[in-house]
């Protein structure tokens, strides 16, 4: 695929790199052009200005912080049509209630930054050290929700390149769930406890 990813940081590099390995073409960009290039050139990807990441692009990846994921979208002038992952987690840093209003997600609010883009919520139950290298023990399931089935194969295929098992929720009206499932997640992790112990294997 050809994927645009919006961001410089950790969520950019590891997913940027393992899609990269699996023969994915990989444009990058961000607010600073200078780290947009410098990430680009570890990764063997291109960089490209912020308002042509969109542009022809089979997915884009919207890793920048929840903040200011919505501003840069507009920036970016995605096409109708294009695949939006957003993995942000609008949480309360150490303790993970949502920092969003009662009733809304991250997930609607950046397609509504976007119109007319299939946004998929995904990648953002798991810290990006998960997709560093093989996964240990259970494959980690990449739940994902979103209205295009399309756009729900496409980003499923991308999981799998990071050795992960897509499971779809629901409609993007399910993104808020799954974006309270983070907060609890980060929630359980920082009070040094296991999230998984609290949930039951079946």
């Amino acid at each position: 695929m050809r994927i645009g990813i919006i961001g410089t940081g950790n969520i950019a590099r590891t997913l940027g790199a393992a899609w990269a390995r699996a023969g994915h073409e990989v444009a990058i960009a961000g607010r600073s052009p200078e780290k947009a290039q410098a990430l680009a050139d570890e990764l063997g990807a291109r960089s490209v200005p912020l308002e042509d990441v969109a542009t022809g692009r089979d997915a884009v990846l919207v890793a920048v912080p929840w903040d200011a994921s919505e501003q840069v979208v507009a920036l970016a002038g995605v096409p109708s049509g294009t695949v939006l992952i957003d993995p942000t987690n609008a949480v309360g840093h150490g303790i993970g209630s949502l920092l969003i209003a009662p009733g809304e997600s991250m997930a609607e609010r950046i397609a509504s930054a976007a119109p007319g883009a299939h946004v998929v919520k995904a990648f953002h139950t798991f810290p990006f050290m998960q997709w560093t290298g093989p996964s240990e023990g259970r494959t980690p399931v990449v739940v994902m929700a979103g209205d295009d089935p399309g756009a729900l194969k496409a980003v499923g295929e991308l999981a799998r390149d990071l050795g992960g098992d897509p499971v779809v929720l629901g409609g993007l009206d399910r993104a808020r769930q799954l974006e309270e499932v983070a907060g609890f997640v980060i929630g359980m992790a920082f009070a040094g406890h296991d999230p998984s112990a609290a949930v039951p294997a079946i």
